[in-house]
């Protein structure tokens, strides 16, 4: 585990921190531990982001792609090269 040098003041009203906190509580872990771990869920690493990019286009569903000319003439035309 790193060590922390940062420290961030965020106001939350009280519903936020309750819940909060029994979600920390259910878990074992502190608030800030909490915290930390959803900083990182939902803002992950740039490398996690482009894993998660990757897995969700190899999980698409397969579509029909016209072929390489037509692909190149649409690239064109989107371009404004046509």
């Amino acid at each position: 585990m790193s060590m922390k040098t940062e420290r961030l003041q965020v106001l939350i009203d009280a519903t936020q921190r309750d819940r909060l906190e029994q979600t920390a509580a259910a878990r074992g872990v502190s608030v800030a531990s909490l915290v930390r771990h959803a900083i990182d869920v939902v803002y992950p690493p740039r490398a996690d982001r482009r894993a998660a990019a990757a897995a969700d286009i190899l999980a698409a569903e397969p579509m029909a792609v016209p072929e390489v000319g037509e692909l190149r003439a649409e690239l064109d035309r989107l371009r404004g090269g046509e």
